[in-house]
């Protein structure tokens, strides 16, 4: 929520119900609300401390909802929830300013309110913080009260201001674990569809992949094909590649089950790279420059990213140079980074942050196909094993791609 839209919240009683529902607090009941119990524990030392610091003996932190007023937090009174009405603090809160009261009888504000009167209480001395975030919102006070008339001194009121400040703290932190928890329960419904489609494609691509591979297993076995080297190469070559296929599908499949699938083991950069430049053909044309690093990640998922990083390099390729990717990597104690550096036509960098988003493509005349998910999948494989994904410039032109894979996978 922007803080134009929270300060219409906070004016609006229905408003002041949703946001309080933004921080776990459900204001429509006339019951207790209760925080988790973290939380609420540490409302009640802060509470108690109030209490000590102020000489009083009773202290309570107030939420205050468009009916009720809620207490989440007590010292030396049972929590309780009363109307909006009733309330004393409900008189003063939305002030944003503390409030210091010797003898409540005798201030206007507050001589027939029901907690002084003795209908509900008899309350004198009355001291009240709001509880302000950042964003302006208040939800309600943090307040001590005697039965006796009293004053405090500045240092007091001082101390009552710092301690209402951790109690906003408390309740920003509630309000994190409702937002994270939101968010889960998002993500693993995404995941839980994603699991279903990625597992429908797979049931649908794997069908097909195995006929072929069982036609080309055919074929390897006739005499005539057998007696055909070139014939027999090629035959061989798609059969590896259609079951490396077959093997990402399952990973893919994988990966989206288990929110990345990792496996991670000891892989070797050079192994992979030469296994993906077969792959795509270009093994023997001087094009793809490997030097070796150990990492530790899934090596299907290593396959993919590279296969990914070599096909862009091939569809962006600069007309004015022949195509020259360079594979390396370092490893220390943190982890290992690979980089992989074409020369190609590069990509400029008020566009690098886009082009790793999803289904982005930079349409340039002369580009080769794509979908605009290659640079996206390869972002969140980095994501998948604790990492990250990062673009710049290839000395000399082109672009460097930078992966990292953090160590204690």
């Amino acid at each position: 929520m922007t803080r134009a839209q929270g300060q219409l919240a906070f004016t609006d009683d229905a408003g002041r119900d949703v946001e309080l529902r933004e921080y776990g607090l459900d204001p429509g009941t006339d019951s207790a609300l209760l925080p988790n119990a973290a939380v609420l524990n540490a409302l009640q030392n802060l509470v108690r401390l109030a209490t000590e610091l102020c000489g009083a003996p009773f202290g309570v932190v107030n939420i205050i909802s468009a009916e009720y007023q809620h207490q989440i937090g007590a010292w030396g009174v049972e929590p309780g929830v009363c109307s909006r009405e009733d309330s004393m603090c409900a008189k003063v809160f939305l002030s944003r300013e503390k409030t210091v009261v010797p003898d409540a009888s005798r201030d206007p504000r507050f001589a027939d309110n029901p907690f002084v009167t003795g209908e509900i209480g008899k309350v004198r001395f009355y001291a009240s913080v709001p509880l302000q975030t950042e964003t302006g919102f208040v939800p309600g006070t943090l307040c001590v009260f005697s039965d006796s008339a009293r004053e405090l001194s500045p240092e007091q009121v001082g101390m009552l201001e710092v301690l209402a400040k951790q109690v906003v703290e408390l309740l920003e932190l509630q309000h994190r674990t409702v937002q994270l928890d939101r968010t889960y329960a998002e993500l693993r419904n995404s995941n839980a569809k994603l699991a279903g489609f990625a597992g429908r494609v797979s049931h649908d691509l794997r069908i097909p992949l195995t006929t072929i591979l069982g036609y080309v297993e055919l074929v390897e076995d006739d005499p005539d094909v057998q007696s055909d080297g070139t014939a027999a190469q090629y035959l061989h070559r798609i059969g590896a590649s259609g079951r490396r296929m077959l093997a990402m599908l399952e990973d893919v499949l994988s990966y989206s089950r288990v929110g990345g699938g990792i496996n991670p083991s000891q892989v070797s950069l050079r192994d992979v790279a030469e296994e993906v430049a077969r792959d795509l053909g270009i093994e023997n044309d001087d094009i793809v420059e490997t030097f070796d690093v150990t990492l530790r990640a899934d090596k299907g998922q290593l396959r993919t990213l590279l296969q990914n990083l070599l096909t862009n390099a091939m569809n962006y390729r600069s007309p004015e140079r022949d195509l020259r990717i360079r594979i390396s990597g370092v490893s220390n104690y943190h982890g290992a980074t690979i980089h992989v550096a074409d020369n190609g036509k590069g990509i400029d960098p008020e566009d690098r942050a886009k082009v790793l988003e999803p289904l982005v493509r930079l349409r340039r005349q002369g580009d080769g196909p794509g979908t605009g998910l290659g640079l996206a999948t390869c972002s969140s494989i980095a994501k998948a094993h604790g990492g990250d994904l990062s673009l710049s410039e290839t000395p000399g032109g082109g672009t460097t791609v930078a992966v990292s894979f953090p160590a204690g996978l």
